[in-house]
């Protein structure tokens, strides 16, 4: 079975809110091993200024510590970032890619909506984080489903199937990621929300920045409410985790 670790590949203090994380999944499997997200990179530590500017670095409050890499993570686990064969995107902020060049020779996988976002250079995104030139693997619209929901077969050849699944709202093609453990799936939902009491508490605090930061609001509410449902009507089934909550990070 394919082994799922989670990782915190970054720290931010965004102020007047809570410490939050970016909570990266690592994929251990017979066939190489597989990231759900890249966090913030060891380029980003070595040099932020340049790589994340100054703006976005008080605007969300990143932290910068080299532990907090993918790769310090994969290292410490007494894994190989050399086996770094696939890193699943859920979509492409700054916080969520900026580990894609410590393993250039990945493949990336993504939404094909969120990838032409990249190429017609939404404010949102950071060139530079991609100047390495990554090795896309792009999902189009697919007739698939999955809890209700549109899949994406992501097509990493790992004894648990992994999906895309469409939350757009956050940006334009983001997805959570869905992976086959068993009897029951685990979903990480990316920025679908930011905290799980989301999923409980109509108009929590937290949505006035989730509302900001949204590409599509009436989007980004639909898919939140398709994760209340998945929680409420699927609980023996689907468990559900996000990037930002910290207290979802398991110690």
């Amino acid at each position: 079975m394919t082994r799922i670790h989670d990782i915190n590949c970054g720290t931010l203090l965004v102020p007047g809110y809570p410490t939050v994380v970016c909570h990266c999944l690592l994929l251990e499997d017979p066939q190489g091993v597989a990231l759900v997200d890249s966090g913030i990179g060891l380029l980003d530590i070595q040099n932020p200024l340049v790589r994340v500017g100054q703006p976005l670095i008080d605007l969300a409050g990143f932290q910068f510590h080299e532990h907090d890499t993918a790769i310090r993570r994969i290292e410490a686990l007494g894994l190989k970032p050399q086996d770094v064969r696939h890193i699943v995107l859920t979509h492409a902020d700054p916080d969520h890619a900026g580990g894609l060049a410590d393993f250039p020779a990945a493949k990336v996988h993504l939404a094909a909506e969120e990838r032409a976002a990249l190429e017609v250079g939404h404010w949102r995104y950071l060139p530079i984080q991609f100047a390495h030139g990554p090795q896309w693997e792009t999902y189009s619209s697919s007739p698939q489903t999955w809890f209700g929901l549109e899949a994406r077969e992501v097509a990493l050849g790992f004894e648990a199937q992994v999906l895309l699944i469409p939350l757009f709202g956050h940006t334009r093609g983001h997805c959570g990621v869905a992976i086959s453990q068993g009897n029951r799936w685990l979903l990480h939902v990316g920025d679908a929300y930011y905290l799980k009491a989301e999923l409980t508490v109509e108009n929590h605090p937290v949505d006035a920045m989730a509302t900001q930061r949204a590409d599509d609001d009436r989007l980004r509410r639909a898919s939140l409410e398709h994760l209340r449902r998945l929680s409420r009507d699927h609980a023996d089934e689907i468990d559900l985790i996000g990037y930002h909550d910290l207290t979802e990070l398991p110690r």
